[in-house]
Parts: C-alpha cells; structure tokens; sequence
C-alpha cells in the first residue's frame, strides 16, 4: 500500500508545481503557466471512465487480473508521458508539453481509479481505516518525490534530466502490482449482462454503470445547488495554488529553499492539518466544520500578502506555507467528510468520483486564468482577491443550511 500509494502520489506535482517553476526557469508567461492548469482537466473526468476501468477487463493485461492488468497498463503510459516531457523544450514547444501533460493526467486519473478500487478489496471493512491511513503516507512520499526531490535535482542537473529521473518512480508502483496478488473480491467479481445481442448489452452497462448512480444523486433535494457548493467551497486554494510556485522565485527563493520548506515541512504541516480538521469533524460535526474551516482557508491567504510585503524571508516563508497547509489539510477532512457523507452505499465508487472531480473543476479550468490575474496585478492584490474568493462557496454555504435542505451528516 506505501508502494501503491506512492505511484499514486508522485505524477501529480510533475503537472502542476514543479512543472510550473520548469516553465518560469524557461521564460514561459504568467498567463500561460496558469493555462497549463487545463492539462490537469483528466482529475476532474475521471467519472467517465471510471465504470470501464471498474468493470471490463483489458485484453491482454488481464491476465494479471481485472485490477492489476488496468494498474499496470496505467503504469506504463505514465513512464512513456514522463519521458516524453523530459525530451521537450518548454521554451520552443510548449504547446507539445503540455499535451504530453494532459496524457500523462490521463494515465495518473486511470491508475487513481484502479488503486482506490484495489485498495478497498484488499481490506475487511474492520482494516480499511489502517489501509487508507497507510496509502496516504505512501502518496505524501510520492510528492516529497516529485516536489522536494525534483526540485533539489533541479538546482544541479537540468530540467530535462529531472524528469527523467521522476519516469523512474513510476516502477516502484509496477513492482508492487507485480508482486502483489489480484484482491480476493475482485478475482469473484463477473460482470453479468442477460441480454442477447451487443447494443442490449452495452446500454444495459451503461445503465447501470452510470446512469443509475448519476440519477440516485439528482434525487437529491438542491442537488445542483450542492454541485455549485462544491464546486466554489475551495476556490480561494485552487484559484492560488498555480501561482505559489512562481510567487516564490520571484521573491528570489532558491530551489533549496522552495523544496525544503515549501515541500518537505510544508507536506508534514498538510499532515497535521488533516489530522486537526479530523478531530474538528469529530467534534463539531460536519456542517460546522466546514464553516470553521472554509472561513480559515480564505483567511490564510492574507499571510501570503504579508510575505509579499516582506519580500525573501525563509523564516517568513516557513510561517506562510504552516498557516497555508494547515489550512488547506482543515478544509480538506471536512470537505472530503462531507462528499462521503452525500453517497449512496450502492454507488459509492461512482458518485465520489463524479462528486471529487466536480471539486477539481475550480482547480483544473478556472485556475487556469490565475496567471492572466497576477500578470495584471500586484501580488498583494492577487493573494487579497483569492481571500474574497472564499466568500461566495460560505455564503451558498449559509443558504443551504438556512433553507434546512442542507444532504450531508447533520451532525
């Protein structure tokens, strides 16, 4: 599960913040640093084809079984797409990174489906709150990889040779599927589908791959009221979080500094975070949660305004990035409490990702005119507008509960 957990983990950065400071280490704009947020769009779709990767075997790789064959195949693209990266100039063809990117998403979301499926079928119910909890450390040290470890190779070796490098911890997850054994739930699993000929067939599968989770969700009372909730809830992060990397060297951080704090203490303070936002939850429940929590997220911007002001300050920088990350790990127990809470027990796989990806929506396609923002704007300005960001998901917020409609835990 580490290992697992681990490739799961460490392709995310290689599109999102190392990849962001490569661009401005090679003269790439604001503006389209933060479009290359769209290449991350195959996180917030995943619900697609997530039920194919659930349900149908991959010719020949299914030989491993249904989930190993799909996390190898998943696998092996991602080494392919990392490579790829590795050989392009971002400088000269920045339009053909990025869609190595957006392939290199599409294997990552892939393999995401594959291994939660197989992390949850290879534990009783009385084990998988040890299987998660070990899953996300291994996924942690798949981003202290991508993040710190890339951006320490970074400041002796060229960027190209980094991500080279990175291709290689794609094998970590393929020796442990290879060594691993096909989870015993899966291995008694068989679609079974009585109809006789191929369209009956196949539009009974998506019938109930798809369309019955979809609607169960849609009987919902405000159930597009709760899509929009989720959507702007962590908007004020998601709107930020493409500039952090280049706010930072333009404050004159060096590579160093940025991994060591930014990567390692800033993944260890997401840590506590989260651990904090689970006892919140425990204890207040989930609506008030993510009151507290929403309320804090917006408000911890205010000290990347303070670090403007102050300019390069690794002392400032370390204070920034602990408020930041505890903040960030707060809204993410309670938010993720919440979606769990709006499954239905017989389409969870289906409905968390639809309701997951719907939450990424804010980081994969808005974010990405972030860049346009802070190219018109001064970073004070910027870090203040992601601040009032907060308000419109806390104030639906407020409707929703005000209006007693409010699906999730009422506790």
């Amino acid at each position: 599960m580490i290992a697992l957990g681990f490739s799961s983990g460490f392709p995310y950065l290689l599109v999102f913040g190392t990849l962001n400071l490569w661009l401005k280490d090679a003269g790439v704009s604001l503006a389209a640093i933060g479009l290359f947020s769209l290449a991350k769009t195959p996180y917030s779709l995943k619900w697609l084809w997530s039920p194919i990767v659930d349900r149908i075997r991959l010719p020949l790789f299914c030989r491993l079984g249904r989930r190993r064959g799909w996390a190898l195949f998943s696998q092996i693209f991602l080494i392919l797409a990392i490579w790829a990266m590795s050989l392009t100039d971002p400088s000269l063809s920045p339009l053909t990174l990025a869609a190595f990117a957006f392939i290199l998403t599409i294997a990552s979301a892939t393999q995401d489906i594959v291994l939660d499926a197989y992390r949850i079928e290879s534990f009783s119910s009385r084990e998988q709150g040890a299987g998660i909890a070990v899953f996300v450390l291994g996924y942690r040290l798949g981003t202290i990889f991508s993040g710190a470890g890339a951006l320490f190779l970074a400041a002796i070796i060229s960027w190209e040779d980094v991500y080279k490098i990175m291709a290689l911890g794609a094998f970590i997850g393929m020796l442990a599927i290879l060594f691993s054994e096909e989870p015993i739930k899966a291995q008694n699993y068989h679609e079974t589908n009585s109809a006789k000929n191929f369209s009956e067939r196949v539009l009974n599968f998506i019938k109930k791959a798809v369309i019955n989770p979809f609607s169960d969700f849609m009987k919902r009372p405000q159930w597009i009221l709760i899509l929009l909730f989720i959507f702007l809830y962590r908007m004020s992060d998601s709107y930020m979080a493409p500039m952090a990397y280049p706010f930072y060297d333009d404050l004159g951080f060096s590579k160093i500094e940025i991994a060591s704090i930014s990567k390692i203490y800033g993944t260890l303070a997401t840590i506590a975070g989260t651990l904090v936002g689970g006892i919140i939850v425990s204890r207040f429940g989930i609506i008030r949660s993510l009151i507290f929590c929403g309320i804090f997220q917006g408000v911890s911007n205010l000290a990347f305004v303070a670090l403007a002001h102050v300019g390069h300050s690794p002392s400032m920088l370390m204070l920034t990035i602990s408020i930041d990350n505890i903040a960030g790990g707060m809204g993410t127990a309670a938010f993720v409490a919440y979606l769990s809470s709006l499954c239905n027990i017989a389409y969870t796989a289906t409905q968390y990702a639809l309701l997951s990806s719907f939450m990424s929506l804010a980081r994969d396609i808005f974010a990405a005119t972030s860049g346009f923002m802070a190219a018109a704007v001064s970073w004070q300005t910027f870090f203040i507008i992601t601040v009032l960001m907060a308000i419109p998901g806390l104030v639906l917020l407020f409707y929703i509960i005000r209006g007693q409609k409010f699906t999730g835990n009422k506790n």
